[in-house]
């Protein structure tokens, strides 16, 4: 009997996380369809030199106005889209995932894999100024959240499980980010 209280505790702890993550709201529901089927996205991006504009000056107003609701609920409220919904989670191509946000780009196309998680995952930024990491204490656990390096929208946490050469697993929210073919 003694063994089995770790584990029923274990069990416990992550139905209370499942359930926590549950109630973050009716937005998380997202459509069967691909978020980035939604023309919304990065619609505010269109025809703008985004390495021109103070994308961190930007207040809530502007991005209620300029995003999706899933797309403001992920990246402005710290939301999580549900695994398996994403559009460019079985995205393939050559290229770059930029912030849909802002369009800084983030993660190159050879270091997405695989995780089998759900969300996109990467084992590597694209350069040393692409995120911030930040100590996140929600859901009774204590993680590394990832924001955009420019405008600081959240866009996933990072673990240490990921494979080489660095071990790390950005696990993004697809909703934050676009694909930019390679040219």
């Amino acid at each position: 009997m003694k063994r089995r209280i770790p584990l029923i505790l274990a069990f416990l702890l992550a139905l209370v996380a499942l359930v926590a993550i549950g109630l973050r709201g009716p937005v998380m529901a997202a459509p069967k369809e691909a978020a980035h089927a939604d023309p919304g996205v990065g619609k505010h991006l269109e025809g703008v030199d985004t390495d021109a504009v103070d994308w961190a000056a930007k207040d809530k107003a502007y991005w209620k106005e300029s995003l999706t609701p899933l797309q403001y609920e992920v990246c402005r409220e710290a939301g999580t889209e549900r695994p398996w919904s994403g559009a460019l989670n079985h995205q393939k191509e050559a290229g770059t995932f930029v912030c849909s946000s802002c369009g800084h780009a983030l993660f190159d196309a050879d270091t997405k894999f695989e995780s089998g998680t759900g969300w996109p995952s990467f084992y590597d930024v694209k350069g040393e100024d692409s995120v911030e990491i930040k100590m996140d204490f929600g859901l009774g656990m204590v993680r590394s959240e990832v924001l955009c390096g420019r405008c600081g929208a959240h866009l996933g946490h990072v673990f240490n499980d990921g494979p080489k050469p660095t071990g790390k697993r950005y696990c993004m929210n697809s909703v934050c980010l676009m694909h930019e073919p390679a040219e």
